[in-house]
């Protein structure tokens, strides 16, 4: 039988976004900056990590992902994300209980329009000749610090960017209700380097990971792209299994 997750979200739909509605246009965010860091992880923890909607990878894997915008109707923002990877039946995505987001106004944009379950915090994203770093800050410490080391230009087709599924709350007849939405913006590739990923600090209780412990390096990317983030058009009940929660917006 197909492994699933087994994960109740209960706790954590507190923090989770409510979102106003699923009516959305799409967002350009010209000239993007990625860093992507791959890591597998612990097998242990690869089905409480997820809710039941979702399928594990096999290997588990996490995903790093620290995006800086330079230019956006809100200005300026860096966004980290922490993301699982997973299966919605048989497509690949990414699951998302966490981010962080160094721009208020853009904080209000992800979580009301595609539902990220983000908080503002202090991002950075830098490149330098031999780096690419990714740097998250609360309360004084370091909830992740990420890099690509010893860049390499390759092609922007060589890169893929999987879809996220995001964990948030919406109304449906009267009721709040936890929906993942699925979010699958279009990239169009200035550039794009591969390096050797390394993760300096991940603290995974910040990220809604419990038991997340990365345990071997597998790719690092880091692009120049113009993103369109998108309307929606898919979301899932985590409830249901993987074959029978999706749901046409």
């Amino acid at each position: 039988m197909p492994l699933v997750g087994t994960r109740d979200l209960t706790p954590i739909l507190d923090r989770a976004p409510l979102m106003p509605s699923l009516d959305t246009e799409q967002w350009a965010l010209p000239g993007a900056r990625i860093l992507q860091v791959l890591y597998e992880i612990d097998d242990s923890a690869m089905l409480s990590l997820l809710p039941r909607a979702l399928h594990p990878t096999i290997p588990p894997t996490v995903f790093f992902v620290v995006t800086h915008v330079p230019e956006s109707s809100v200005g300026p923002f860096t966004l980290a994300e922490v993301r699982v990877g997973c299966r919605s039946a048989m497509r690949p995505r990414t699951f998302l209980t966490r981010a962080y987001c160094d721009n208020a106004a853009a904080v209000t944009e992800l979580r009301n329009r595609w539902g990220y379950p983000v908080e503002q915090a202090e991002a950075t994203l830098q490149r330098y000749y031999d780096r690419a770093h990714g740097l998250v800050t609360a309360g004084g410490r370091d909830l992740l610090d990420v890099s690509l080391v010893n860049p390499e230009p390759i092609s922007g087709s060589d890169v893929q960017y999987l879809p996220n599924v995001n964990l948030a709350r919406i109304q449906r007849d009267g009721a709040v209700v936890p929906r993942l939405i699925q979010v699958d913006p279009d990239f169009t590739f200035r550039s794009a380097d591969r390096g050797k990923p390394m993760l300096t600090s991940f603290v995974a209780d910040a990220w809604e990971l419990p038991g997340c412990e990365p345990n071997y390096p597998v790719s690092a990317s880091y692009t120049v792209a113009d993103v369109t983030m998108p309307k929606l058009r898919f979301i899932v009940d985590p409830n249901k299994g993987p074959m029978e929660g999706v749901e046409h917006v």
